[in-house]
């Protein structure tokens, strides 16, 4: 009966010898792939050194006892000592190793840390873009007593969009709709189309002329070190009292003023933003009555590409005037989804549409 238990122990412990001397092998493939890399850090080395040896040790300890119990039950008493005298080794062993347990086990927790730490930046690196955008072109816009706005924003293939839009009160029977490119693409775009976005929001509250409110921002931004940056605006200041709509452009494309009578481009009024500090701007005003429309988009929009050819300012236009009658919203959607047909489904540039029609 003895030899028997003896028998099933040896089986078990030869099981968990294999198991041990797989894992040990794996282990030990890695330890060399991180012992090649010169980029590794050494903390990561010594955890997967003790790693492997806890696994070879593993299967020294259960190979050894596989030994013992085959060979208990089969020899007599004076020499079953010193059979059980080979498990000194592996005893030894655990004891010499134990001493830096300590050490490895505020290693792994300190690995697990900076792990931690590292998935956390990643994931604030992938939500990062879409707060900027969330800040720079809101899925939601504040509804205006008077007017319809709509508005629709579609990001390009970088990460970090340039373009912005906006809409707010600037006094009690004024709107601004304001919208804006930075060129280029990254954090550093993003991050100029955030400061111009509120500086704007800040002057077209403190001069009533958008032109004036360019030269301020313009003169402010075009004094730091960004020789690089540039950025194109347009401004359009709705007041409801006087029944006109004032506009200043800088360097923007062309927006579109769609009346019973026709349409009216509203083009450039002064250079592009933070190209030259002393540059000066000029806005113009026209009367606006219920129906009208006003139609601004960044250049993502006329520059979709189908092969050489441009979806342009007249296919924008023949879009608009298509679905003039419908709800802002849906105009901007339609226009955007004419311009990505055009280019064959998608467009590679951040583009941004806004619609406001006065009631």
């Amino acid at each position: 009966m003895v030899t028997i238990i003896l028998d099933l122990l040896a089986l078990s412990c030869a099981l968990a010898t294999v198991f041990y001397i797989r894992s040990a092998r794996h282990r030990q493939r890695f330890l060399r792939l991180l012992q090649s890399d010169p980029a590794t850090h050494p903390e990561a080395l010594t955890l997967a050194e003790a790693s492997f040896r806890k696994e070879l040790h593993g299967a020294v300890v259960y190979g050894l006892l596989v030994a013992v119990a085959v060979l208990v039950g089969r020899v007599d008493v004076a020499n079953v000592t010193v059979v059980l005298g080979l498990l000194v080794f592996p005893a030894v062993a655990s004891v010499w190793w134990a001493r830096t347990a300590v050490e490895e086990a505020r290693m792994a927790r300190n690995r697990y840390a900076l792990e931690r730490r590292a998935e956390q930046a990643l994931e604030q690196e992938q939500l990062a873009p879409k707060a900027w955008a969330a800040r720079l072109a809101p899925e939601e816009v504040p509804d205006f007593s008077g007017f319809e706005i709509g508005r629709v924003y579609q990001a390009g293939s970088g990460l970090m969009a340039g373009d912005f839009f906006d809409v707010h009160r600037v006094g009690r029977h004024r709107v601004a709709a304001v919208i804006g490119d930075v060129a280029g693409h990254g954090i550093e775009s993003s991050i100029t189309a955030f400061q111009a976005k509120y500086l704007l929001r800040v002057f077209l509250r403190q001069f009533r002329d958008p032109a004036q409110a360019f030269e301020e921002i313009n003169a402010q931004l075009a004094a730091g070190d960004r020789n690089e940056e540039f950025i194109s605006a347009c401004v359009v200041v709705f007041d409801t009292e006087a029944g006109t709509l004032r506009y200043s452009s800088a360097g923007h494309p062309a927006a579109f003023f769609f009346q019973e009578d026709g349409t009216r481009p509203l083009r450039s009024t002064g250079p592009l933003l933070m190209l030259d500090p002393q540059a000066t701007y000029f806005s113009r005003e026209i009367p606006m009555v219920s129906g009208d429309l006003v139609v601004m988009y960044t250049d993502g929009l006329a520059e979709a590409r189908a092969g050489r050819q441009q979806f342009g300012e007249s296919r924008i236009i023949r879009s608009v005037e298509r679905d003039l009658n419908a709800a802002p919203d849906v105009l901007c959607k339609s226009l955007l989804d004419a311009a990505k047909d055009f280019a064959g489904g998608s467009i590679g540039d951040d583009t941004a549409i806004m619609a406001i029609r006065r009631d």
